[in-house]
C-alpha cells in the first residue's frame, strides 16, 4: 500500500517536483468517508526567486508572498475569481509552489458529477478550477493544512514516469516567463486541460 508523500517530498525545486508529482493520486476523503481521487496529469512549477511570472500579472510580488509558507502544505492561488489547488515547496520564507492543473478521475466520479455536473465527462476535471470544484474542496478548510493530510494527500506513482511518456511546454496564461518549460503533462491524456501554453516548446527532454 502507498503511503502519502511527505511535506519533506516538497522542500525543493518545485521545477523537479512538478515533473515528479505528475501520474500521482490526489485523494480526497469526504466526512462520511467516501474517497474522491484522480491521477494527476497535468502540473506547473512556479519559483518566484527565478520566475519573472511572479512580479506580473497573477502572480505578481505582492501577492506571491502568498507561497511563502512551509513545504509540504496546501495552498490556493485565486484566477479570475476561482481557486487554483497548488502546494508549497522549497523552504518556509521562499515563494515557489507546484500547481495541481489537470485530474483524471478515478474513484468518486458520481460525486464528483453531484459537486459539478458537466455534459461531457472530460469536462469534469481537465483544469486547475475545475478538479477543486468537482472535489469539493472548501479553501477556508485546506488551505495550509499538511499534503499528507487524510482529507487530502497525494499517492506517488507506482512507478516513475519516463520521459517518453511525459510531455513538457511552458505555462498556460502567462506573459513574462512564458518561455521556461515548466508545465509537465501526461502525453496524450485526454484529460489535460484544453488550453494552448502561452509559447510553444520543443518536446526534447524532461525540461528540468
Amino acid at each position: 500500500m502507498r503511503s502519502p508523500l511527505p511535506p519533506a517530498f516538497f522542500a525543493r525545486d518545485p521545477v523537479q517536483v512538478a515533473r515528479e508529482v505528475l501520474g500521482a493520486t490526489l485523494v480526497r476523503t469526504l466526512p462520511g468517508g467516501e474517497r474522491l481521487c484522480g491521477r494527476i496529469v497535468e502540473t506547473e512549477a512556479y519559483d518566484c526567486p527565478r520566475d519573472p511570472a511572479c512580479t506580473a500579472g497573477r502572480f505578481h510580488a505582492a501577492r506571491s508572498a502568498e507561497m511563502a509558507i512551509a513545504p509540504g502544505l496546501w495552498l490556493f492561488w485565486s484566477a479570475h475569481g476561482h481557486p487554483l489547488l497548488q502546494v508549497a515547496c522549497r523552504e518556509a520564507g521562499v515563494s515557489a509552489s507546484v500547481l495541481i492543473r489537470a485530474l483524471e478521475p478515478q474513484e468518486g466520479l458520481g460525486q464528483m458529477l453531484t459537486h459539478r455536473p458537466v455534459t461531457r465527462e472530460r469536462d469534469l476535471t481537465n483544469g486547475p478550477a475545475k478538479l477543486v470544484y468537482a472535489l469539493g474542496l472548501d479553501p477556508a478548510q485546506i488551505t495550509h493544512t499538511r499534503v499528507d493530510s487524510p482529507a487530502l494527500h497525494l499517492l506517488a506513482p507506482a512507478e516513475p514516469l519516463p520521459d517518453a511518456a511525459v510531455q513538457t511546454t511552458a505555462r498556460i496564461g502567462i506573459r513574462e516567463g512564458r518561455t521556461l518549460p515548466w508545465r509537465f503533462v501526461l502525453r496524450g491524456n485526454p484529460w489535460v486541460s484544453p488550453a494552448a501554453p502561452s509559447m510553444a516548446l520543443a518536446e526534447e527532454g524532461p525540461g528540468i
